[in-house]
């Protein structure tokens, strides 16, 4: 009696799906926060550093925009060499080279130094969020893409929203030098745990039972198809209809998020008469509120999917959130009252986050083999409204006032809304 109790035991245990997968998405949780961090921080910094090195506004934009630069040049060959070489060693290299050029940053001395180290940092975080997706595509099952999408930008976001407290609170101590040198030294700290744990194949890792792998793989939808006609097949999937909707979509988001982490400050400040209190509460508002949206963006596109299948559930999501978040955009223009601009502003932007998980999961849904570059292709699109963002919202505002510039957000997300129209989940792209 007392050996046959002895043998079930460990049979039922092993028969028990383990959940390294979820310690695979909490380190790449972690990996948004550093990289939020770092982006994030260089506008809270924007006077300290115009002041210390004699820069204007304009002056400021182009340092602005050359992340965005070299992140939209950078994406699609990043995913290529991920495709190459997997995301344990791509990873790891990338935000130690990111990180590297964060720390770079306390060495500028002048405009044209600064370009050249934010170039290089975005060159690095370019390849970043495209490797997390194909992470995903490997580990995540189907049905929990969304939520688990969610949950990374939730982190993500988090942290944004939390940054301009934290740097503000550094800054009282602080040099605006040796805190970026300070926020460069946690990706490296990254980049040890991931490369040391992690493994590109669930089936690799010890940690990962015969129960958990079977989960993994009965409830994914994986393309058998793979990129091995060379680079020229895989840039032909950028023609594929689908892809060319998810770009087109991805701009206006990302043209939302780089004001909120580049000129909404200023925007607060000189429109609204902020007192620095209420900037670091309102400035960080946008991703504090994106959190919740992130996160309920995830959990209802899965929701959805289940209900009404990945038509509705993907594209329906990110239409009906795009229709808010404009709607939002142009009521910010109508208020006179500061907090309620500022809110307006804030909750425009967190509905545009709350079709990440959609997004993120249409390009896992459509891509399969082929996630690396479908979704860098989308966020590379994405990236054209980053590097605009910076020196055409100046360039408004000095013309028309920043309310024409809210106008221009506005009206991107109501042709982002028009894009997600001509986006179907169901059908795969193939090089």
């Amino acid at each position: 009696m007392t050996s046959s109790i002895e043998t079930v035991v460990p049979l039922d245990a092993a028969s028990r799906p383990t959940r390294i997968r979820y310690r695979v998405v909490a380190l790449t949780i972690l990996l948004g926060m550093v990289t939020y961090l770092d982006r994030v921080c260089i506008s809270t910094l924007a006077p300290n550093i115009m002041a210390d090195l004699s820069l204007t506004k304009v002056q400021m934009s182009y340092i602005f925009s050359a992340f965005a630069l070299s992140y939209a040049l950078f994406g699609i060959p990043a995913a290529g060499w991920t495709d190459r070489i997997g995301t344990r060693k791509a990873l790891a290299g990338i935000v130690a080279w990111w990180s590297a050029f964060t720390m770079a940053t306390a060495a500028g001395i002048n405009m044209l130094s600064i370009v050249v180290i934010r170039f290089l940092f975005g060159a690095g975080e370019a390849g970043a969020w495209p490797a997390v997706a194909r992470t995903f595509s490997r580990w995540i099952p189907y049905r929990e893409r969304g939520t688990v999408q969610g949950a990374f930008f939730v982190g993500a976001h988090l942290v944004g929203g939390l940054t301009p407290l934290l740097v503000m609170w550094l800054a009282a101590f602080l040099h605006w030098r040796t805190i970026f040198v300070v926020f460069g030294l946690l990706g490296f700290v990254w980049a040890t745990v991931w490369y040391c744990w992690f493994r590109d194949d669930p089936a690799e890792h010890p940690q990962v039972n015969a129960a958990e792998l079977a989960w993994i793989a009965d409830h994914s939808e994986v393309d058998a198809a793979r990129c091995e006609g060379g680079s020229s097949s895989c840039w032909r999937l950028l023609g594929n209809r689908n892809v060319a909707a998810l770009c087109l979509m991805y701009l206006p988001n990302s043209f939302a998020f780089y004001f909120c982490i580049t000129w909404l400050p200023a925007f607060l400040k000189e429109k609204h008469g902020l007192s620095a209190a209420s900037l670091g509460i309102f400035a960080g508002l946008p991703l504090v509120l994106s959190v919740v949206a992130d996160l309920l963006g995830g959990l209802t596109t899965d929701w959805a999917v289940r209900r009404f299948g990945p038509r509705l559930g993907r594209a329906g999501v990110g239409l009906a959130s795009y229709l808010v978040a404009g709607t939002a955009m142009l009521l910010a223009t109508l208020s006179a009252h500061p907090w309620i601009a500022a809110s307006c502003v804030a909750l425009g932007t967190a509905a545009s986050m709350f079709t990440l998980g959609a997004a993120w999961s249409t390009c896992q849904d459509i891509g399969g083999r082929h996630t690396g570059v479908v979704s860098a292709a989308m966020n590379t699109a994405g990236q054209i409204g980053s590097i605009a963002c910076p020196v055409l919202v100046i360039y408004i505002r000095d013309c028309a006032g920043w309310n024409a510039a809210l106008l221009l957000i506005g009206g991107l997300f109501f042709l982002g809304a028009i894009c997600w129209l001509f986006i179907d989940p169901r059908r795969r792209v193939l090089a």
